[in-house]
């Protein structure tokens, strides 16, 4: 535990980042309810959407036509990936002047080890607002940030202020706050598991810390051991400046083009099934899927999307799916395929309670 307590970890988050970046470069959205994805007359699934939008009950992965029907005055835009990749690493760049131990988590956020900077004194939270600062006047985005002694407290506290916000979880304060912790705000606690737990009458940091590890286990199984341990405000995860970056695909080439869409995204729903199953034979989730699609010229392209929390099922492909198919097959209203492929990237261990099991996140 003391190892812990000497660590200064910062957990920065960008806020509605997708949709900020639209706002920002468009005047007009600033202060409106805009839905980056799919359009709602369509069967896309949403990217990300506004806090004006969220404030409906839109979020991300929810089909486009339901977020019409919740928010039908919203402002729906195509996303612009090369831009938000772009503005990402402006971003990534910042961390970058302050630590060499930056973990990135996805486009619009990362962990960042500063226990050794000299950098303020050595002050977490100053640094953690002077990143803040400097993404705002570089970007004109705002970012949230959490401060804490590991990375599962930290990633808690960044979305505790949220939006452009900061909050701090001292080693101190840190079991205190995990036992009056909700336990559906426990990073890494999906929806299934949070209404599992709330069956077996844990609801709160506290009622999780009663639960012995072999009651835990013959519950939860290999995710105990997290539990346990977050429950006491313990994460020993280190902050890995460099992540293996694999990925898990399977495609098929067909004897006979495909011509109808519906063939097409049946194939891609079984592909998915195949490389979803094959994640979870090494234990593994993953945060970005991407489709293949070659025609029958041999033009090929590929369509991804990266999902903020990580999945090891099928359900959340099989959502997106649709969305990166019309993406790929746009403006070529005869398509005839020959090859379609399904692959996962963005792997990390499926025990790495950064990602929520089974669930379509609310974000």
């Amino acid at each position: 535990m003391e190892q812990e307590k000497t660590r200064k970890i910062i957990h920065i988050d960008m806020d509605a980042f997708y949709a900020s970046v639209e706002q920002r470069d468009n005047p007009k959205l600033r202060g409106l309810p805009v839905i980056v994805g799919g359009r709602p007359n369509g069967r896309g699934v949403v990217a990300a959407c506004s806090y004006e939008a969220r404030a409906f009950g839109v979020h991300s992965a929810m089909p486009s036509s339901e977020a019409g029907r919740r928010c039908p005055h919203a402002t729906f835009v195509k996303s612009r990936f090369d831009v938000y990749k772009s503005v990402s690493q402006q971003i990534q760049a910042v961390f970058r002047e302050f630590s060499k131990l930056v973990e990135p988590l996805s486009l619009d956020e990362a962990y960042l080890d500063v226990t050794s900077s000299e950098v303020f004194d050595g002050s977490a939270i100053r640094i953690a607002e002077e990143i803040r600062s400097i993404i705002k006047q570089r970007t004109n985005l705002t970012a949230s940030a959490g401060v804490s002694y590991n990375k599962f407290l930290a990633k808690i506290a960044s979305d505790m202020n949220k939006p452009n916000g900061l909050f701090t979880i001292l080693p101190i304060d840190g079991e205190a706050f995990v036992a009056s912790l909700e336990i559906g705000k426990f990073y890494g606690v999906g929806k299934a598991t949070e209404s599992r737990m709330h069956e077996l009458g844990i609801r709160t940091g506290a009622d999780l810390r009663a639960w012995t590890l072999p009651e835990l286990s013959a519950e939860f199984g290999k995710s105990a051991q997290y539990y346990y341990n977050v429950a006491r405000g313990i994460d020993h995860r280190p902050v890995r400046s460099s992540r293996t970056r694999k990925s898990i695909g399977s495609e098929t080439t067909f004897g006979e083009n495909l011509n109808k869409y519906e063939d097409m995204l049946e194939v891609l729903e079984r592909l998915a099934e195949r490389v979803t199953s094959e994640l979870n034979g090494k234990d593994l989730q993953a945060t970005t899927l991407t489709i293949k699609v070659r025609f029958a010229n041999f033009d090929t392209f590929t369509r991804s999307h990266t999902h903020k929390v990580g999945f090891n099922t099928p359900e959340i492909p099989k959502r997106i799916m649709p969305f990166l198919l019309r993406r790929a097959l746009e403006k070529r209203h005869q398509a005839s395929v020959r090859l379609l492929g399904v692959s996962l990237s963005g792997l990390s261990s499926d025990a790495d309670p950064g990602f929520e099991q089974l669930d379509l996140p609310g974000i």
